[in-house]
């Protein structure tokens, strides 16, 4: 072989790109078939049987029922028969009159338009979501650039969850563009790319205090120490990121010296898990997702918890005991800022999962470092700094919305309860 063809020939173990073959029926004559009126059985069937009849293929399909008025749209191929088409129309009217419905048939060429680079799902959160944060969302997506091409509604309680997928716009240039819309209109608004990976099997971490629990357990602590306003300052502080979180931690364990072990279970007994906290373990967990807490708390709360609620992973500081009292120390490496995201990582090592496919939820400047490192940050209820510096932000107190940003619906989540007869309590 000569050395200009070796050039040209593939390397051994590649093979030449091969372009993809052009549609030969892109730019075919087509049908639009449009059906709207009352939704009731049988109106799907009754098209399709009628269209049968023409020998035509179905190139696209898309129903939508609202407030029981349904549409129906078939994209279908143009009957091959010569006059056939006003035959089908004829057909279709009369047999759409015959249904009380309404119908009509628009001619063109070809399929749907390709849809744009830069696909995102949008999904949007309100309590309520009103025409005027739909309008200015919408019309930023179209200033961003972006199509939408579809509109899904995700659940309507305990908030309006709607998902729009864009196209032609980049996922970040939308996420910047719409973040001063959602502090504006008072919605929570979520920009995730499309794709495969968002069907993945996930890891999702938690903070504890205040995200997948009510409470500051270190507070519950001090109230059975007297000690709680005490406590309760330094704790205020340190979520601003006012203060260094170990030193602050330090300062508020030091106050429990000399109260008893004992006043743990009293503790446990008190936690009040956040509404929507059960229900999105578990739907995770048959989703095959894994779950994980972390915390700056302490492991005589989380370990409980992680047993409770069939968690798969927990880190959380240990409050040293000695003759059955708290010393007013902790054991061991601090679980910090940095520490929150050293455990992240360490849990997605162990999970087999990338940290791009990991989401993690927590609201206040101890979690920055976590929700930076993970796949998709969410501020849950979170301080200012902290919804200023994660991906979305949801600010409704219901932990299992968060389900609502993965693509996942209120109307699958009670499905999937009702099958196992799971009761919903939270």
């Amino acid at each position: 072989m000569d050395a200009e063809n070796a050039a040209a020939a593939p390397q051994h173990g590649t093979r030449p790109a091969v372009p993809a073959p052009p549609d030969p029926a892109e730019d075919a004559p087509t049908l639009l078939v449009k059906i709207f009126g009352k939704d009731r059985p049988g109106i799907t069937a009754g098209l399709f049987e009628t269209l049968a009849a023409y020998d035509v293929d179905v190139v696209d399909i898309e129903q939508v029922v609202t407030r029981g008025r349904m549409v129906l749209c078939a994209l279908v191929t143009m009957p091959a028969t010569r006059g056939a088409e006003g035959e089908l129309r004829a057909t279709v009217h009369t047999w759409a009159e015959a249904s009380r419905m309404e119908a009509e048939i628009i001619s063109g060429r070809g399929d749907n338009r390709r849809r744009g680079e830069g696909r995102s799902h949008v999904t949007v959160l309100g309590s309520p979501l009103t025409a005027e944060s739909t309008a200015a969302i919408t019309a930023l997506i179209t200033r961003a650039g972006g199509n939408i091409d579809r509109i899904f509604r995700l659940a309507k309680y305990p908030v309006t969850a709607v998902e729009f997928a864009v196209s032609g716009a980049e996922p970040s240039v939308l996420r910047s563009a719409l973040a001063v819309a959602a502090g504006a209109h008072g919605v929570d608004i979520a920009v995730m790319p499309a794709g495969l990976q968002r069907r993945a099997q996930r890891l999702v971490v938690m903070d504890v205090d205040s995200t997948m629990i009510q409470d500051e357990v270190i507070e519950l602590f001090a109230a059975h120490a007297g000690c709680e306003d005490e406590v309760a300052a330094i704790t205020a502080a340190a979520m601003r990121g006012e203060l260094d979180f170990e030193q602050s931690l330090r300062a508020r364990v030091a106050l429990l010296a000399g109260l008893d072990a004992s006043v743990t279970d009293k503790v446990r007994a008190e936690v009040r898990l956040t509404p929507g906290a059960r229900t999105l373990i578990r739907t995770l967990k048959r989703l095959g997702y894994q779950v994980g807490i972390v915390s700056g708390g302490f492991t005589q709360v989380t370990d409980d918890l992680q047993e409770r609620l069939g968690l798969d992973f927990a880190a959380a500081n240990t409050l040293e005991v000695a003759d059955g009292k708290f010393t007013g120390k902790v054991t061991g490496p601090v679980v910090d800022r940095a520490g929150k995201a050293r455990h992240l990582r360490r849990f997605a090592e162990q999970a087999g999962v990338p940290l791009s496919q990991t989401v993690a939820i927590g609201d206040g400047a101890n979690d920055l470092d976590m929700l930076n490192a993970a796949g998709l940050g969410v501020a849950f209820n979170a301080k200012p700094v902290v919804r200023q510096a994660a991906d979305t932000a949801v600010n409704v107190p219901f932990l299992d919305t968060v389900l609502y940003l993965l693509g996942i619906t209120r109307e699958e989540i009670e499905a999937a309860d009702a099958l196992d007869g799971t009761p919903v309590t939270d």
